[in-house]
C-alpha cells in the first residue's frame, strides 16, 4: 500500500480490552472487530469492552505485512506502529513531528459499554505530569486525555455537573444526598440568589463543598444512604412514575451495590446520544460512559482519576480537588457535512479529529492529502481503496494506517461501506 510520498500505507492488527463494564461476547462491536481484524476467537462469556487502534503502549497495534510483500520485509514479524513510526518520521508530516515529536499524539477506540464505568476525570497536562511523577503506577503517562465519544448505536453517559436550578431541586428532592452531606452544605447551596453578580463562583465554590463531602462520606453512612434511597424509590414507583435519572439510579445500585456513584449520579447531566451525534470532554470534568456502542478517540493517554461505580482503585482527594466544577448541559456535535458521504467531528483540541463516512454500493469518495496522518477502521461492509501508486481490498474489521501527504480514493464495492477516519484536528494545520 503505497502514497504519493512513497510511503506505504500500513494495515494494523489491533488492540483489546477485556475490561469487565464490556458488553459479552457477540453482542459485543469490539468482539465482532476483533475476530474480523485478527482472527480471534470470539469466548460468549467475555467482556469485550475496547477496540485500540494507535500507539499507546498499553494497547499497541502490529503492523500486517500484505502478501506479495518484499521477502525481508516479511521476515521482520510483529513490528509495532510505534517503532515503525519512529523509524519512519517523515510519515507523521513535518508539523506534527514539530509538535508532537515521532509519535501519533491520538489514540483511535471502539467501545462496548454493557455496564457503566467509573465516574471519572482525565487530568490537564500539568497535573498528568504530576500524577505520572507521583505514582506511575496508577497514571502511566505524562500526557493530557482530552476525549470524543461518537454514538454508534443510542449512547448514555453522564457528563458534566447540573445547573444551580437543577441542584438545588436535587438537595430538596434526594434527602439522603443532605443526611450525608450535611444541612450546612446543602443551605449554602440553597441560599445563592441566582440573580447575583457573583452567582457562578458562589455556586461553584458551593458545589465543590457538597459534592467533596458526598464523595468523602464513610461506607457505612453510604451504604445506608443508598438502602434508605433504593426503598424509598421502590414504594414510590408503585404511586407515580420515577423520573429517568432516578431509574437510572436504580439500575447503577443493581451494577454497584453501596457504591457512592449511585448517589451521585444525581449531580451529573445525564446525556443520551443517538447514533451520529458525539460528545466532548475537556480534563477535568466527570463523566461515566453508561451504556451503547461508540468510537471515542483522545489525546495519547491512559490517565484516568475514579471516584465511584468502580472496584478499581478511588483518588477521591485527586477528583475533588482536580474538577472545574463548571455547571450546565454538554455541547452535543451533530458534525459537519463535508459532503453526501463525510461528516466531520471537530473537538476544541488540536490533537484529533473523527470522520464518519457512509458510502452506498458502487460510490466512490477522495480524502484529500493532508499534512499529518491518519486512521481508517472499515466498520461494515467492503471497499476498493486506492493512493497515487497502489490498490487494495478493505473490508469490515480492517485498520489502515495512512501516512501524511497521501491522497486517498475509496469505492464501496459490494455493499454499503461504512469507515471512520481519526486523524489530527483539521484546524492545527490551518492555524485557526
Amino acid at each position: 500500500m503505497a502514497g504519493v510520498n512513497g510511503e506505504k500505507l500500513k494495515r494494523l492488527r489491533a488492540w483489546v480490552q477485556n475490561y469487565e463494564w464490556g458488553k459479552s461476547g457477540a453482542e459485543a462491536e469490539v468482539a465482532r472487530l476483533l475476530a474480523l481484524n485478527t482472527g480471534a476467537e470470539i469466548e460468549p462469556n467475555k467482556p469485550y469492552a475496547e477496540f485500540w487502534m494507535g500507539t499507546h503502549e498499553s494497547g499497541p497495534n502490529v503492523l500486517v505485512e500484505e502478501e506479495g510483500e518484499e521477502e525481508e520485509e516479511k521476515e521482520q514479524q510483529d513490528v509495532g506502529l510505534k517503532e515503525w513510526i519512529e523509524k519512519n518520521p517523515k510519515v507523521l508530516g513535518h508539523k506534527v513531528l514539530e509538535k508532537w515529536g515521532s509519535d501519533l499524539p491520538f489514540l483511535f477506540k471502539v467501545l462496548s459499554v454493557g455496564k457503566a464505568l467509573s465516574i471519572q476525570a482525565h487530568p490537564d497536562k500539568e497535573l498528568a505530569k504530576e500524577l505520572h511523577k507521583m505514582k506511575p503506577n496508577l497514571y502511566k503517562d505524562a500526557n493530557h486525555k482530552p476525549e470524543m465519544a461518537l454514538a454508534i448505536t443510542e449512547f448514555r453517559a453522564l457528563c458534566g455537573f447540573i445547573t444551580l436550578q437543577e441542584l438545588k431541586e436535587v438537595l430538596e428532592d434526594v434527602t439522603e444526598i443532605v443526611e450525608l452531606v450535611g444541612t450546612a452544605s446543602a443551605k449554602q447551596v440553597m441560599e445563592i440568589d441566582e440573580r447575583g453578580g457573583d452567582t457562578a463562583d458562589k455556586a461553584k465554590t458551593a458545589l465543590r463543598s457538597v459534592f467533596t463531602q458526598l464523595m468523602s462520606a464513610s461506607k457505612e453512612m453510604t451504604t445506608k444512604a443508598i438502602s434508605k434511597l433504593k426503598s424509598r424509590l421502590l414504594l414510590q414507583s408503585q404511586l407515580r412514575s420515577l423520573t429517568e435519572k432516578e431509574e437510572l439510579v436504580l439500575q447503577l445500585e443493581k451494577q454497584y451495590p453501596g457504591d457512592i456513584g449511585v448517589l451521585s449520579a444525581f449531580f451529573f447531566n445525564y446525556v443520551k446520544l443517538k447514533p451520529g451525534e458525539a460528545l466532548y470532554l475537556a480534563a477535568n470534568e466527570p463523566h461515566a460512559y453508561l451504556s451503547g456502542d461508540c468510537v471515542e478517540c483522545m489525546a495519547t493517554s491512559d490517565n484516568v482519576v475514579r471516584a465511584g461505580l468502580t472496584p478499581k482503585h478511588r483518588d477521591i482527594q485527586t477528583l475533588c480537588s482536580m474538577l472545574t466544577y463548571n455547571q450546565g448541559y454538554p455541547e452535543i456535535l451533530s458534525g459537519l457535512a463535508l459532503s453526501p458521504y463525510i461528516t466531520r467531528y471537530l473537538p476544541p483540541f488540536d490533537e484529533f479529529e473523527v470522520d464518519r463516512c457512509i458510502l452506498p454500493k458502487g460510490s466512490s469518495v477522495v480524502f484529500p492529502a493532508i499534512p499529518g496522518p491518519s486512521i481508517f477502521l472499515a466498520f461494515v461492509g467492503e471497499g476498493k481503496m486506492k493512493t497515487g501508486c497502489w490498490e487494495g481490498i478493505v473490508t469490515e474489521g480492517d485498520v489502515v494506517f495512512e501516512p501524511a501527504n497521501t491522497e486517498l480514493v475509496i469505492t464501496a464495492t459490494t455493499s454499503e461501506l461504512q469507515l471512520y477516519r481519526a486523524g489530527i484536528n483539521s484546524r492545527f494545520f490551518h492555524g485557526q
